[in-house]
C-alpha cells in the first residue's frame, strides 16, 4: 500500500474489475441500519430456509446482507463449492470475540456483535432494532463512488463517542445470485439459490478516527455484471473482530 495525495491507493485490487466501464455513480442508498452476515453451508439440511431469507433481506436497501459459505460440514458427503476456510475462520473469530463458542449453521451475525438463527426473521429484526437503539449515535458515515477508472471509498471523521476508535476497512466482493445444484449430503438433489455470495474478503485500509479516502484503481480484466461489493468499517480488538461501525453496499450498474 502506498499513500499519494492523501489517498490510500491499492495497486493490485481485484475489486477494480467490478467497475470497469461503469459510468460515474455514487452509492446514494440510505445509510444502512445493519450489516447481516449469514454463515451457511451446502451440506447443512437446515440452511436452505435461511438462504432464501437472506435473499429477501438483501432486497432491503437499508441492510447490507452478505452470505459466507463455510467448510466444516464437508465431511457429511458434499464439499461446499463456494466455501473458503477464511470464512469459517471469520465465524469462529466472532465466537471467540463474543466468548460464547457459538458456531453453527445457519447463523446470522448482526453488526459484528450479536448472533441469531439465520432462518428466524423475527429474531433478526428484533435484534437489529435492539442494536440500532444502542449504536445510532456511534456510527461512522461510509460512502462509495464508482467511476470509469476507479472505486473511491470515503470514511468520515469519528464522532466524539468514537474519538479513540481504530478499525479496518474491508472489501467484500460477492456474486449477486448463484444457484447451485447439490449432488450429495443432506441437501442431495436440491437446487439452492444464494444471494450476495461472498467470493473474497480483504482489508483495504486502516481507519484511526480521521477522515479517510481510499482509491481502488481499475484492472484491465473483464468485469462481471453479476458482481457487487460491500465496504465494511469494523473495529478490532485482541479478542477478535468487533462492532461494524459503518458500511456501504455497491453493485455494478447494469450495462
Amino acid at each position: 500500500m502506498t499513500t499519494k495525495r492523501g489517498a490510500l491507493v491499492i495497486a493490485a485490487c481485484t475489486a477494480g474489475a467490478i467497475f470497469a466501464g461503469a459510468s460515474p455513480a455514487v452509492a446514494d442508498a440510505p445509510r444502512p441500519r445493519a450489516v447481516i452476515e449469514l454463515f451457511t453451508s451446502q451440506g447443512c439440511g437446515r440452511c436452505p430456509p435461511a438462504d432464501a431469507l437472506l435473499g429477501r433481506l438483501a432486497a432491503d436497501p437499508t441492510l447490507v446482507a452478505l452470505t459466507y459459505a463455510v467448510d466444516y460440514w464437508d465431511y457429511l458427503g458434499w464439499k461446499d463449492t463456494a466455501a473458503r476456510p477464511e470464512f469459517t475462520q471469520r465465524q469462529r473469530a466472532y465466537a471467540e470475540a463474543r466468548a460464547d463458542r457459538a458456531v453453527y449453521t445457519p447463523q446470522v451475525v448482526i453488526d459484528g456483535r450479536a448472533h441469531v438463527v439465520g432462518s428466524d426473521r423475527e429474531a433478526i429484526e428484533a435484534k437489529i432494532t435492539e442494536l440500532t437503539k444502542v449504536a445510532e449515535s456511534a456510527m461512522v458515515e461510509v460512502n462509495v463512488e464508482t467511476t470509469r477508472d476507479s472505486l473511491v471509498v470515503r470514511v468520515a471523521e469519528a464522532p466524539a463517542s468514537l474519538a479513540t476508535a481504530r478499525a479496518t476497512v474491508w472489501l467484500a466482493r460477492y456474486e449477486r445470485s448463484r444457484t447451485i445444484r447439490i449432488g450429495r449430503g443432506e441437501n442431495s438433489g436440491r437446487s439452492v439459490t444464494y444471494t450476495h455470495l461472498v467470493k473474497s474478503l480483504q482489508p483495504i485500509g486502516m481507519w484511526k478516527g480521521s477522515a479517510l479516502r481510499i482509491e481502488l484503481p481499475r484492472q484491465d480484466t473483464t468485469h462481471d455484471a453479476g458482481e457487487g461489493c460491500a465496504v465494511l468499517l469494523q473495529s478490532e480488538s485482541e479478542a477478535g473482530p468487533g462492532r461494524i461501525l459503518g458500511a456501504r453496499g455497491v453493485e455494478r450498474p447494469a450495462s
